[in-house]
């Protein structure tokens, strides 16, 4: 008896010395959350926790870009070898039901302000057409509840990143709802620019109720203060999926791998060339909503044969891919973040490649204080100027090695800094355009957004990830959609997938 009281004592001494222990730098040798040390705060590393509404998707290498023949002889999308970090992205498309969230919360904060709330309505009319009789749609697609969980449409590029924004906000909102830290929102008191904002928040320029008692200590002084993003409590930014990341989760290779090897390079996001499911249990029938042929759209009634969705379908009535995520292929197209460019992929980084940064900073006082925010609630950014930087020298990279100026054959050396070639008598400028020669005009300018994935109105050809399209970032379509998608914080690869078993 004595004996086991014994190893109990040790048992309990050991335990207590490990759990008790302070956190210490391994460079300095100082405590960490000590206020004898200086008060320097440690958190330790938490497992990540997944936002709503996504799914993690493993980065790695993979081949992007064209796998079959290209029919139009673009050559707008060569094959080549990149690696993506880890990320997240939404399960399914945006619905009327997700969109009609945001429509919602937007009148109650801005019902004073009506642009504000018209700026953000999808463009219903997209649905008309001269000879046809599609006016229903116009005013029940959006509205209905018949159609709660069909993809919302009309939505322009510019309405689809305020819509990640919005999001963002209301996510990071519950989580300190949730650690008591805010209250449930009134939004009788959170009218206008006092809405919770993300970055105002982190800021200090949140106007809205804290409950002081639940917020963090600061160790040196042992007062409260004000949440910090090291403090792991808010999510990063919901945010439209990049170009390659679209296309690598769309494809899903994952279940076409074996120890490091791609089996088959897919087409599609499953295997073969067929567009027809070859399980037992959906045999036959399509993998996706697009259409057949001509006139042909959903298919002959009563058949099992076919899509059976004459116009958009609801989320998830298609299987997923082997990374569960629904509809990447087929039922509408959605808008990715890049800038579009006929072939300029061959000057993108082998790592995380996406065309379209502008570099921006919150905007400060002389004092170095933030600007105070916006009539949204929103804090006020400005983009990068010129800086002498080895790794970017302006803020809007979106014309970056093609159509900037360091790209023309006129360019001057006298002329750095600047990103303008309107000095050049040879070239003319198109408002939200790179330079383009004098007497020629293109349709592809900063504003031209890349969308992929198929619609129900378009052939197989447009179901296959590799291949893309474009249009101007504040238009709308009727087969044009979107979801979100998040950074992965760490890199930590946490599922292996699914894998092709060994033959």
């Amino acid at each position: 008896m004595k004996s086991k009281v014994i190893l109990c004592m040790c048992i309990s001494v050991f335990l207590s010395g490990c759990f008790g222990k302070k956190q210490v730098s391994e460079k300095t040798g100082w405590n960490y959350n000590d206020r004898k040390y200086g008060g320097v705060e440690y958190v330790k590393p938490n497992k990540e926790k997944t936002a709503p509404g996504l799914v993690f998707i493993p980065g790695g290498a993979f081949i992007m870009g064209q796998i079959a023949d290209d029919i139009g002889r673009e050559w707008n999308n060569m094959p080549r070898r990149i690696t993506l970090d880890s990320y997240y992205i939404d399960e399914t498309e945006v619905t009327n039901q997700h969109y009609r969230d945001y429509l919602l919360w937007m009148g109650k904060v801005f019902g004073a302000t009506p642009n504000i709330v018209k700026k953000a309505l999808p463009d219903t009319l997209v649905w008309r057409r001269a000879l046809a009789y599609n006016e229903p749609y116009v005013t029940t697609y959006l509205r209905h509840p018949a159609y709660n969980n069909y993809p919302v449409v009309g939505v322009t590029w510019e309405q689809a990143n305020d819509y990640c924004l919005w999001r963002t906000d209301r996510v990071n909102e519950a989580a300190l709802i949730k650690k008591g830290i805010l209250s449930a929102p009134d939004y009788e008191a959170q009218q206008g620019s006092k809405n919770f904002n993300s970055d105002a928040f982190l800021a200090g320029q949140f106007e809205g109720e804290v409950k002081e008692g639940k917020l963090p200590k600061d160790i040196a002084s042992n007062e409260a203060r004000n949440v910090k993003f090291e403090d792991g409590i808010l999510y990063p930014k919901y945010r439209l999926p990049t170009e390659a990341e679209f296309e690598y989760a769309a494809r899903a290779e994952i279940g076409s791998t074996y120890e490091e090897r791609t089996i088959e390079r897919r087409l599609y996001g499953w295997d073969g060339t067929s567009v027809r499911d070859p399980s037992k249990k959906r045999r036959g029938q399509m993998m996706a909503n697009f259409q057949r042929g001509r006139g042909d759209l959903a298919g002959v009634a009563g058949g099992k044969q076919n899509d059976g969705e004459a116009i958009t379908a609801p989320i998830r009535s298609f299987p997923p891919n082997d990374f569960g995520l629904y509809d990447m292929i087929g039922n509408v197209n959605e808008w990715v973040l890049d800038v579009y460019r006929p072939a300029s992929f061959s000057e993108v980084e082998e790592f995380n490649p996406f065309r379209g940064n502008v570099f921006m900073d919150m905007k400060r006082n002389e004092d170095g204080s933030y600007v105070p925010k916006d009539s949204m609630g929103r804090m006020v950014f400005d983009t990068v100027k010129y800086v002498d930087r080895y790794n970017y020298q302006i803020g809007d990279n979106r014309d970056y090695r093609d159509g900037d100026l360091r790209s023309s054959i006129y360019y001057k050396q006298a002329n750095e800094g600047t990103d303008s070639l309107k000095s050049n008598s040879n070239y003319v400028y198109y408002q939200g355009s790179g330079p383009t020669h004098e007497g020629m005009t293109t349709l592809i300018s900063n504003k031209s957004r890349v969308y992929k994935g198929g619609g129900f109105q378009d052939r197989p050809y447009w179901l296959r990830p590799a291949t893309r399209r474009y249009l101007d970032q504040d238009r709308a379509a009727v087969d044009i959609g979107f979801r979100c998608a998040m950074s992965s914080l760490g890199g930590e690869n946490k599922v292996e997938g699914k894998k092709k078993k060994k033959k």
